[in-house]
């Protein structure tokens, strides 16, 4: 069995002039989100070398290098192959896994689900010790998983944060299915806003689509079939098969780069980020 996580290579559209967002305004203390190029909507954004997505007004993206700047920024892992996605009041990451296709018939077991997660904390945590950066909890589904067999998404939102400040952090999650893997899409808000962001984000989300030959529905027979279902991609996706057959090792750096994402100090960080679109504006 090859169970592996290939790290898939940005193809950026043309980068518009940042200075709208690089320069300070009199009086106003500089941000380091400031030096990085962002690439405001509206724009077609090249997500990998599978899917795109459709930024309107008051967004803005970031090509891998810059995003890989942006998770350091926010106390984050750089992850190769992602993409940050932002309005100024909430981030996103999305990134391209080709695990094959994932048949979607599978019932999700939520409480067993949240076990699993909780159960991996120890593991994924000494990944983030080794990168100096603190240890993340899990405390409980913000949303449970559900999955949308028209639109192709499973959702949920994991409730966690930081052994080094115990304010809540929302992790929202979609995973959408496509001909040869699936994208991850994490979005990162704050409790006291999530529905609002939710809202927000579901509709930039309606811009994101796979191209022509990598749909859903596209799906050929002698296509690769993933070895796991739907309650896989919560729990870890092949990492959480490869539990099971001897490959934890080798994917723990993987899994704990990718699966877990933020750091409680990283939603207040984002004050810093609204303020390029005002200038923007």
């Amino acid at each position: 069995m090859n169970i592996r996580r290939t790290a898939v290579i940005a193809l950026l559209a043309i980068v518009p002039s940042v200075s709208a967002f690089a320069a300070d305004e009199p009086g106003q203390k500089h941000s380091p989100f400031d030096d990085l190029a962002w690439q405001p909507g509206p724009l077609s954004f090249t997500l990998g070398s599978r899917a795109k997505i459709e930024l309107p007004e008051k967004t803005a993206a970031l090509s891998e290098s810059e995003s890989n700047k942006f998770l350091k920024l926010t106390g984050n892992l750089p992850t190769s192959g992602l993409n940050i996605v932002t309005n100024g009041a909430w981030w996103a990451t999305f990134e391209f896994d080709d695990a094959g296709y994932v048949k979607d018939d599978e019932k999700i077991d939520a409480d067993a689900l949240l076990q699993q997660l909780k159960d991996s904390d120890g593991p994924s945590n000494e990944e983030r010790k080794k990168a100096g950066f603190p240890a993340l909890i899990t405390d409980g589904w913000y949303v449970p998983p559900h999955y949308d067999p028209a639109t192709k998404r499973l959702e949920w939102g994991l409730r966690i944060h930081s052994v080094d400040d115990n304010r809540p952090v929302i992790n929202y999650t979609v995973r959408v299915l496509g001909r040869s893997g699936y994208e991850r899409v994490v979005l990162v808000s704050s409790p006291e806003t999530l529905d609002q962001d939710v809202a927000q984000f579901k509709k930039v989300l309606t811009g994101f689509d796979f191209n022509a030959g990598e749909k859903y529905s596209e799906f050929k027979q002698g296509d690769r079939v993933a070895q796991f279902g739907l309650a896989a991609l919560v729990a870890g996706g092949a990492a959480a098969v490869a539990t099971k057959t001897g490959f934890w090792k080798v994917l723990l750096g993987a899994l704990a780069a990718g699966w877990k994402l933020v750091a409680a100090a990283a939603v207040a960080l984002l004050a810093g980020i609204a303020k390029l679109f005002k200038r923007k504006s």
